[in-house]
Parts: structure tokens; sequence; C-alpha cells
């Protein structure tokens, strides 16, 4: 029998509580792929098995996020150590500011060829477990694999971005070059509705032809070949070349002091170094409560600064102006707090000179953790799908801008401007744990209030989590949860900000944490507003 009632629908608040583990625990933003992470550790594995398991599963189980043809990163703590991987691609050779499609343009598409960079995430993949997995590689895809085949339920928030990746699409639906998207996400013209099954059984065979070749087949095999021959057969700019030059790079993470704790972001390309500015402005103020006008004002105009000063400086790191060590200094991070008074400012970049995404996060009984996050940039990315395989390429190249003078300007074999970023909090020397918000540019905005939260107001992960957010998203313009409170909206006002009110969670971002206590316990916690899970042993 069929009940009729509405999966998205919560008229009444509910509550989660933090979850304990002492074995492993995997944190995800879909159920299944959190326990496909989790049995991993159950039959030997470590965290990064379980990382790699998971991300797997993670492009069968939420396509609206994330695909083969993904970005990644990750933050790995292992022997005491953490450890960095950048998994972004880089342009295609031919795509440059001056071919055809881009000429007279002041922007790049943010759909189709002229979007997508070549793939990153298999090569990362490969790369974690080579350095540091247990279990055979390609049992990392069984998971995946089987819900590939024989079917999932699709969780109801993934039902609704399916159906409004449908309506991304549906003016290119005659054009070649999207043919696969709708051959591959569509069936009879619909989307999967909330607890229907899913398969993508194209996704399957790519799967294992990747499993088989250790990712080999992606980037110098049979994948590459098809890759190359659909790209010049519907005007696209990726050729085997591309591809077969590609390796996921180790990077070292970058680090703030923020009250006694280092709180860790990946370098540029990616804009983890923005949280760390704007934690850096931020902790020069004192608060006393989190409910209150002042407080949210302090986040948001550090917030507004830092970001600022992201989009202007950061970008590929061969060719940036401003160094890291320039934009996280004492003296120039003085200089932008001091901007900071009353009343809400228009945000402008200063002069560093003076001197649709998926995040999981998994630990072990040995005490590994691993931080990682995996996307297609803007939903389903740039809607060229590979016919037969199910890659779904990412649309990270609209990154890049056409602007000769910015250090984010488009040159071929460059890496773009990235949103995705893992973090990672230590004390002492010793690993507090991994953490993570998705939802593009609300990324480093969802780190700082994460991090204000456990670290000056005390709460637990999961209340963390659960506290309204606010979205700078230009100016002066601000969304904020329904939930911040009539009083403390008020008072924004009056200090200027120009504040855009709303109850729909899935602008907010949505992310997962693991802490590990002084008695080497677990604590595990998910975003209220997905479908999240924490698998725990």
């Amino acid at each position: 029998m069929d009940f009729c009632f509405n999966p998205l629908q919560y008229k009444y608040p509910s509550r989660r509580s933090v979850m304990y583990g002492t074995k492993g625990m995997v944190c995800s933003s879909q159920p299944l792929a959190a326990q496909a992470g989790l049995d991993m550790i159950k039959k030997g594995g470590n965290a990064v098995d379980a990382a790699v398991a998971t991300a797997i599963a993670l492009t069968i189980l939420e396509p609206t996020s994330n695909g083969l043809g993904s970005d990644a990163f990750a933050q790995v703590w292992v022997g005491g150590k953490l450890y960095g991987l950048n998994g972004s691609g880089y342009a295609p050779e031919l795509l440059t500011p001056d071919c055809a499609a881009l000429k007279d343009k002041t922007a790049i598409p943010e759909r189709g060829w002229e979007s997508v960079t070549v793939p990153g995430a298999v090569s990362a993949w490969a790369e974690l477990h080579k350095r540091f997995g247990k279990l055979p590689f390609a049992e990392l895809f069984a998971p995946a694999i089987e819900y590939a085949e024989n079917g999932y339920p699709v969780s109801p928030v993934i039902s609704r971005l399916w159906h409004e990746g449908l309506g991304v699409f549906a003016p290119y639906k005659n054009n070649v070059a999207f043919k696969g998207w709708f051959d591959t996400f569509t069936e009879n013209g619909e989307t999967p509705a909330a607890g229907k099954v899913a398969k993508l059984p194209k996704q399957a065979g790519t799967l294992r032809l990747i499993a088989d070749s250790y990712g080999e087949a992606f980037y110098r095999g049979e994948i590459a070949d098809k890759i190359d021959e659909f790209s010049r057969s519907t005007g696209g700019y990726i050729r085997k070349s591309d591809l077969a030059a590609y390796r996921a790079e180790w990077v070292e993470p970058i680090s703030i002091d923020y009250r006694g704790y280092r709180v860790w972001e990946l370098p540029p390309n990616g804009h983890g170094i923005v949280a760390l500015m704007a934690l850096n402005i931020l902790k020069g103020f004192e608060h006393g409560s989190k409910d209150c006008a002042e407080n949210l004002h302090h986040e948001i105009e550090a917030m507004k600064l830092a970001y600022a000063d992201g989009r202007k400086y950061v970008a590929d790191p061969r060719y940036m102006k401003a160094q890291v060590k320039e934009l996280l200094s004492d003296e120039y991070t003085a200089k932008r707090r001091a901007l900071i008074g009353e009343q809400a400012i228009m945000p402008r970049p200063g002069n560093p000179f003076c001197g649709g995404t998926v995040y999981l996060c998994t630990a072990d009984g040995e005490g590994n953790m691993v931080s990682y996050i995996q996307s297609n940039f803007q939903g389903f990315g740039s809607g060229i799908v590979v016919p037969g395989y199910g890659i779904a390429f990412n649309d990270r190249a609209s990154g890049f801008t056409l602007d000769p003078q910015h250090d984010d300007y488009l040159v071929p074999l460059k890496k773009p401007y990235h949103t995705i970023i893992p973090g990672f909090l230590t004390k002492d020397g010793k690993a507090v744990g991994p953490f993570g918000v998705m939802g593009g540019y609300m990324q480093p905005q969802g780190h700082l209030q994460v991090i204000h939260n456990v670290i000056d107001f005390g709460m637990n992960p999961q209340e963390a989590l659960d506290c309204p957010r606010w979205q700078w998203i230009e100016g002066k313009k601000v969304m904020v949860e329904a939930g911040v409170g009539e009083e403390i909206i008020n008072a924004l006002r009056a200090r200027g900000h120009e504040l855009i009110v709303t109850d729909d969670f899935i602008d907010f971002g949505r992310g997962q944490m693991i802490w590990r206590n002084d008695d080497g316990v677990l604590v595990g916690a998910t975003e209220p507003r997905a479908d999240g899970m924490v698998a725990v042993w």
C-alpha cells in the first residue's frame, strides 16, 4: 500500500544527535554511500579505502552533484601527518580565449564543451589508494557497480535536484553534444521521483574499466579514446593527449592559528584560503553570544573582505601575483580588519603586497582520517555526457575569466579558480578531525560559520551544522535562513545589510564532520539540510 506524502516537506522541526564510534565512521550526504565506505573498514580497510569507496559510490547515488567527470580534493591524516591532494584538472590545450566559440564573449558559458576541464577525480582515487590504501583497488568499486546495475531508491533531496537538472538542460535537448545527458539521466523524458529506483548501467561498465586498469583506461586507454572521439565529433576541445598528461597532485596544506587550534585548507587554485583569511579577520573580535546581530555582522563583513581578495588573487598558483603568506600575514589581516565598523560596507579587494558538490569524511580505529570533496561544479556540470559510458563532465572552465589582466585568465593547461574545499582541524599537533560544507561559493562561508560555532561557542558538531546560516551574495546583499530570528534580522538591516530571508535549505550548503575526542572516540555529525548519514562502527 502506498502512502501519499511529500518527502521534501517537514512541517515540524526534528533533532539529530551526534554519533559515537571507535572502530570506524563515515559521514556522507547519501546514506547508501556512507554504508559503502564503512563496509570497507569492516573488511579490513582503512579510512582512505572508505573515502575512495564512498566517493566512487556517490558518482552513482548522487549524480546531480558529481560524476566520473568530476574534480576532487582531499586532506588525509595518516601517521600523525596531514597530506593534501589536488585532484582538479586543467583547461584542454585547444581551449583558448580566441577560439571560435569564445571570440567576442565576456564570460565562458556555464554549459557545453567550452566549460569543461580535464577531470581529476578518477586520478585522485588512484593516487589516494596507491599511497595509503589497504584493500585491493577494484574492491572499492563493488558497491557503486552494484547500485549502477541493479538500482537504488533515489533520496528526496537528490530527486529534487535531478528534476531541476532537467529544466536546466531542456534548452539543449536538440544539441547532439547533450544527447548523452538525456539518454543517461532521463527515462521517457522524466527524472526519478523520491523513492523510485534508478539504474545507471552505462556507468557500471565504465567503473569496471577504471577498476581493472587502476584508472589508466580513463586517461590513457579505452575510455580516453572514446572521450577523444566524442569530443572531436561534437565540437569539443579535450583530446587524448590532454588526458594522458594528467595526474592528481600532492600538495602541502596551508593553515592559520585560530584561538589555539590550527585550521587547515588546501592551497590555491582552490579558495580554501578565503576561509582562512576570513577567520584571521574574525579572531580579532570578541563575541559573547552566537545569537546576536553584532556577531553575525562581524562574520559577514570578514567574509566579504576575504572573498573580495579571493576573487581577485586566487588562481592556479603558477599565475598568482599575490602569495599565500602575503594574504594570510598579520599585517595585511589587521589592515582588512580595520575596515569593519558598525555598518555594512561594499567589499573591495585590498593590496596584499604589504609584506551541485559532495563532501564526505572518514575515520578508522587506527587514527587515520580523511576530508574529501568531489564535484561537477554546477549541478550535473557541463551537460556533456559521453554516450555509452555515462561520463558527465564538469563545468569548471566557467571559473576562468576572459579578462587578460586577471590572474585567473583562461590559459590552456592552466587550472581554474576552484570552489570545492575539504577542511581539517588540529590542536597541539594532534588531529581533531575533518569537516566540510558543500555548495559552490557557500563553502568558505560554511567553514567560517562551523569553525566559529565550534571553537568560539562550544557547540557540538551536530549543533554547529544545525545552526541557522547566512550566505553573502554580493555587495551588501546577504541571504539568511529564517531560523536566524526576526530581532537579529531587523538589527542587521539597521546596520545596512540587504537581507533575503528564505526557508529553502538547498542554498545554504550541506556538510559533515568527524571529531576524535581525547579518549580516541569518534564523534560524527551530518547536515540536517540533506539526506546525509553517519555510518558508525
